[in-house]
């Protein structure tokens, strides 16, 4: 994984010694809350409900044992003791006080950590997929080209200040782990005839109170102008894009506005003034110079070089369900890419205690060199395991209540913080995500459903990623009381689709039951059990599941409640 240089690392260690005098002045009483916000904002740090929230940068995801252990050894010093996994491959803490961040800021430099760009009108933290260097699907390994990227927009001095926040994907992959589609720039990185590498540039997608798949603006662009054809994108976004109101102020907007022609012309017109800047072009050297930390790992050569259909699970079910929902194919031969799922029955979805996190850190060193990495459904994920080992990890990881057999199943819910955190949020998103899987698992046909995908967003600004859930679940407020509206339909993957809306919402009590009755009209509605719940809702439309769920269990709560 990527290293600190000297540069790096001076960086971070005097953004964290400038971010203690600032805050020195706060707690003085020299700089007001209204002085003191936008330098807060630019280290990472928010007012919630409650307490300070600090957002803490994971670039594309990735992390070494020593990162995990620091984060363990923070969240048990400065907060609760525990950390919440967010859908940008970031981890929060949610109980900071403010006397102690800069000493946090110091603990993340040691490790080659920060909270740089995690909030503010900047480039936030590009995302990856979490599969990345090993997929079997994989054409490029896309981790060299984020941290290009992520070098490039740090403390870029023209995109401080963008109209809006700014958010980067990159895949490298024909199956599409990233959500690509919903990011103001999605990119993937694909081989030409002659296996030359470039990236399809996607421009304009997004979530929020306006949900927007990205337009391709570029079927080919050469690696060596990722940078400068990036830059092309971001000057003319910053130059149109709308200040004067904050929810017609992202790309997305501005293509709608404009145009995906007129926005391609304006971006090629900008890119063929700077295409040839010395400091944009990447170079062979420069492009190897930073590929060279992401080189494979040493890999055994397996005798038998077992598969993971062919590994013998005896009489043990509960190690053959987890295998069979959280274990994937890895590229080389006897090994196998294991999903750690972050959704059990104890803790909110995405959280972590300090305890789990000191022991992916021990598993990750004892069965994947040393590494792990986010994922964009709040799960974590140790890249390079021996198939010969998948039985006595499962049983580590049970040992600290890790092995839920469930990712990728409807109970591996995404949920924002919701109201329980979040001064935004208009409803509980945490209560609901465990009401609801609750519920599913006394179903006790989890296994049997196979690929669902729920997201919860506690409001209309998605953090939940509700709109690109095959189910999703939007809290709103009616009348100062917590609703909850149903979306069927949508999709983060290579055919991305926004979720629409079923009909009336429901309240608190309610929306579990609605959930449940959706899942019951899919195993009604499949025609076998291969047929997966999106490729039902695609082939059925939402008529069915309509009925189903508001046909003879209609309320009067649900027939009001818009």
């Amino acid at each position: 994984m990527y290293r600190y240089d000297e540069h790096d690392l001076r960086l971070v260690q005097e953004r964290a010694r400038q971010f203690r005098d600032q805050v020195a002045r706060r707690l003085s009483g020299a700089l007001s809350e209204e002085e003191f916000r936008p330098l807060r904002l630019q280290n990472g740090l928010y007012i919630q409900l409650h307490a300070y929230m600090l957002r803490i940068a994971i670039p594309y995801g990735l992390l070494s044992s020593a990162q995990l252990r620091k984060l363990a050894h923070i969240t048990r010093t400065y907060d609760r003791g525990y950390g919440h996994f967010t859908t940008r491959q970031n981890l929060q803490l949610n109980w900071v006080r403010l006397e102690d961040v800069p000493t946090i800021l110091d603990e993340l430099a040691s490790v080659e950590m920060h909270a740089i760009q995690t909030s503010g009108n900047c480039v936030r933290n590009v995302t990856s997929d979490p599969f990345a260097g090993v997929a079997r699907d994989e054409d490029v390994d896309p981790r060299p080209y984020c941290e290009l990227l992520r070098q490039y927009s740090t403390f870029h001095p023209e995109f401080a200040y963008l109209p809006r926040k700014f958010k980067i994907a990159v895949t490298g992959s024909r199956h599409d782990r990233a959500a690509i589609a919903v990011h103001d720039i999605g990119l993937r990185a694909v081989r030409d005839a002659t296996g030359g590498i470039g990236f399809e540039v996607f421009v304009g997608g997004g979530q929020g109170r306006t949900p927007v798949l990205a337009t391709c603006i570029r079927t080919f662009l050469p690696e060596r102008h990722l940078l400068s054809y990036t830059e092309a994108i971001l000057r003319v976004y910053n130059q149109l894009g709308r200040r004067d109101n904050i929810y017609k102020a992202r790309i997305k907007i501005l293509l709608n506005e404009l145009g995906a022609a007129e926005l391609t012309r304006r971006v090629e017109e900008e890119h063929a003034r700077i295409a040839d800047d010395e400091g944009l072009v990447l170079t062979d050297d420069e492009i190897q110079r930073v590929a060279r930390h992401f080189e494979p790992a040493v890999y055994e050569q397996l005798e038998a070089s077992p598969t993971i259909d062919g590994l013998v699970l005896g009489k043990d079910r509960t190690l053959a369900r987890w295998v069979e929902a959280n274990v994937v194919g890895h590229r080389t031969p006897g090994y196998a890419i294991v999903q750690i799922s972050l959704k059990s029955e104890r803790l909110p979805p995405g959280d972590a205690t300090h305890a789990q996190l000191d022991a992916v850190a021990d598993l990750a060193d004892r069965y994947s060199f040393g590494r792990a990495v986010v994922t964009h459904r709040q799960n974590l994920v140790l890249t390079d395991v021996k198939i010969s080992d998948l039985a006595a990890l499962h049983a580590d990881l049970a040992r600290v209540e890790l092995a839920s057999p469930n990712v990728g199943r409807v109970t591996d819910i995404v949920a924002c913080p919701g109201l329980d955190y979040c001064d935004l949020a208009n409803a509980r998103s945490i209560p609901v995500a465990q009401d609801v899987a609750a519920r599913l698992r006394s179903l006790e046909t989890e296994q049997d459903l196979g690929p669902i995908t729920l997201n919860i967003s506690g409001c209309i600004n998605a953090c939940g990623h509700h709109h690109v859930g095959n189910l999703g679940i939007l809290g709103i407020d009616k009348l100062g009381e917590e609703f909850y509206q149903l979306t069927l339909g949508g999709d983060h993957t290579e055919t991305a689709a926004i979720g629409k809306i079923l009909g009336p919402s429901f309240a608190a009590t309610e929306i579990a039951g609605a959930v449940e009755r959706a899942v019951r009209a899919y195993l009604a509605l499949r025609t076998d059990r291969s047929e997966t719940f999106l490729a039902v809702v695609r082939r059925v439309g939402p008529a069915p599941f309509k009925e189903a769920v508001y046909g003879a269990h209609s309320t009067p709560t649900q027939r009001t409640a818009a």
